[in-house]
């Protein structure tokens, strides 16, 4: 017991500092694999429970990869823009650092490329914590990086089948069977309920399919295994629930994972000049992903939004490092933790950053744009519902009904959502991205008489400040949770904010 009060205790602590400062907590549980691998080096402290802990970071890894597999939209991931960015970006990397490495430490050309197709990954962890903590994971930028993401896994796992020299067996084939069984895997959904079921049968696809279905029976990776069990999994109407349930589940379990890799040893000088070489590399990464996305025909603002996210090392590059090559795990440990010190406040600020470089780096975008950036216009809209959420459905459907000579439209950051409400409702609506000022910049207000704002608070304040910098004075009317965020949407401009939660209580009370 005084080895789990050790581990939970120190994770705490470290991964609680490092969140003070701004860091993601993950640096922190880094920090104490290394501290307790330091203690027991220099002052004799013998280390109980390493096994379990490597157990438990092993179950994390294929739950991690059980929710890529959950989030798997093979529509998605085949989306040019998609899959050219990931996989050119990829091979560029991979052979840009590959040259770096062999020039710089005179490795050999095997091992150097080995290690640059590591660091050729971008995290999944920070990339879709940060766009979540944004409420941008669905906006267009957040799904063109969650779909890039999801391609550098699926190379990850490629890379561990081939250079882990496990050999398939005949029962291999049996993959086969699986995709022909995959109406059972949701009918399992169905049956299974909501709440800890849920979560206890995505955790038994995950371990019991990935580790004892794919690796002992077919000789597949377990990794391999979990990604696919996940994606048997997905399009279910349950599959959304899954992975939020896992989603806690797994960073707790991936907290083991991180404090195995400092348990491998300490860094040493020479591992700390290799972090620092490779880190200062990260520009390059950069601009090689803006300009990819720029040459797919995304706007300047989507570009640069998207490549915040993805530059970064990858927590996959130490599993595929841990797995292939585990001599080598803590000196990437080290760049992923020094990149992930310098990616957090750049996407904590990354909306405020391209404010300033919006005028450079809108010299680079090309004359046609993706279809998904096609500028908006409002035409003869005279009530404009901003969030397409539960509460702007409502408003949407309300103010249609109440107010039947006027023309209302509903924009959203959500495509998918935007072309449901449009093809199968009939909904005026359609995709924008209300965080964007140069969408309110360009917009003819000129007929339009009221904005009502049901999206996230920060969306709502860039919405209401934009609004009236370009002149609009009609009625605002924004929704917010809490009495704070009212007021500062209130002295933003808006005429009026709604308390959500208030308010529906009043209507309750309407009733009796």
């Amino acid at each position: 017991m005084e080895s789990v009060v050790l581990w939970i205790g120190s994770a705490f602590i470290f991964g609680f500092l490092a969140q003070r400062i701004g860091l993601p907590p993950l640096i922190g549980y880094l920090m104490t694999g290394f501290g307790l691998t330091y203690a027991s080096q220099n002052y004799g402290y013998t280390l109980s429970g390493e096994t379990a802990l490597r157990e438990i970071s092993h179950i994390g890894i294929l739950v991690l990869l059980f929710t890529v597999g959950l989030k798997l939209k093979v529509r998605q991931v085949f989306k040019l823009e998609v899959f050219g960015t990931s996989v050119l970006h990829m091979l560029l990397s991979a052979l840009f650092y590959a040259a770096v490495i062999h020039f710089v430490f005179s490795w050999d050309l095997s091992t150097s490329l080995l290690l640059a197709s590591l660091l050729a990954f971008s995290s999944t962890v920070l990339a879709a914590n940060s766009l979540e903590e944004r409420q941008e994971l669905r906006a267009f930028h957040g799904r063109m990086a969650i779909g890039i993401l999801i391609v550098q896994d699926l190379g990850a796992m490629a890379l561990i089948s081939i250079t882990s020299g496990e050999v398939p067996n005949a029962a291999a084939f049996g993959v086969i069977v699986l995709f022909a069984l995959r109406p059972l895997f949701h009918k399992l959904l169905d049956w299974s309920g909501h709440g800890g079921m849920l979560i206890l049968l995505g955790l038994a696809l995950a371990v019991i399919g990935g580790e004892t279905l794919f690796h002992h029976a077919m000789g597949l990776s377990a990794e391999l295994g979990a990604l696919i069990m996940g994606a048997m999994c997905a399009k279910h109407p349950k599959c959304g629930e899954m992975y939020e349930s896992l989603w806690s589940l797994k960073e707790l379990l991936l907290v083991a994972f991180f404090m195995t890799i400092g348990l491998n040893g300490l860094p040493t000088w020479y591992d700390v000049q290799f972090a620092l070489v490779v880190v200062a590399l990260l520009p390059i990464q950069a601009l090689v992903f803006y300009f990819l996305l720029i040459a797919f025909k995304l706007k300047s603002r989507t570009a640069f939004l998207t490549t915040i996210a993805l530059t970064n090392f990858s927590e996959f590059g130490l599993i595929v490092a841990a797995k292939v090559m585990p001599e080598w795990t803590v000196p990437l440990a080290l760049a992923v933790t020094l990149s992930f010190i310098i990616a957090a406040p750049l996407n904590k600020h990354a909306h405020a950053l391209f404010d300033h470089v919006e005028s450079f780096l809108k010299r680079f975008e090309r004359q046609c744009h993706h279809p998904d950036e096609v500028p908006v216009t409002l035409g003869d809209t005279n009530i404009l519902i901003v969030g397409l959420g539960q509460i702007g459905r409502a408003a949407f459907k309300a103010a249609n009904e109440e107010h039947r000579d006027k023309v209302v439209l509903g924009i959203d950051s959500d495509a998918q959502k935007v072309a449901q409400l449009k093809n199968k409702h009939g909904y005026n609506v359609t995709f924008a991205d209300a965080e964007h000022a140069s969408f309110w910049r360009a917009l003819d207000t000129s007929k339009l008489d009221s904005v009502v704002l049901t999206c996230e608070y920060d969306a709502a304040i860039i919405a209401i400040a934009n609004l009236r910098r370009h002149g609009f004075t009609g009625n605002i009317i924004a929704h917010s949770r809490y009495e704070d965020q009212a007021r500062k949407m209130e002295l933003a401009g808006a005429n009026h904010s709604h308390m959500t939660l208030h308010e529906a209580g009043k209507g309750l009370l309407s009733h009796v």
